[in-house]
């Protein structure tokens, strides 16, 4: 049978655990966020700000490789006429 500290150790195994240091600024500001209600702890905030970090860094390099992929093989002239032609056709759709 295994009780609540088991079940704790188990989580532990999937759970990576990160130990760091800030300065008293970033601190209150991290406990002005918690106390607003917007976030429960501190660690809250830190998985909110790391996840959105690594978010944004993903989505960067994403990016980086649509950019180089029309860099590779740009639109031909006919392509960019045609992308052209269909954008003021749904422009001219618009209600507006």
């Amino acid at each position: 049978m295994c009780n609540a500290p088991c079940n704790a150790f188990r989580h532990a195994e999937f759970i990576s655990q990160l130990v760091t240091r800030i300065d008293d600024e970033i601190a209150d500001a991290i406990d002005a966020l918690i106390a607003s209600g917007e976030f429960a702890s501190r660690s809250d905030v830190a998985r909110e700000g790391v996840a959105r970090l690594v978010d944004e860094r993903r989505r960067r390099a994403i990016g980086e490789q649509i950019i180089a992929g029309y860099d590779r093989l740009p639109d031909s002239p006919d392509e960019l006429l045609q992308a052209e032609v269909a954008a003021r056709a749904m422009i001219d759709d618009e209600p507006w």
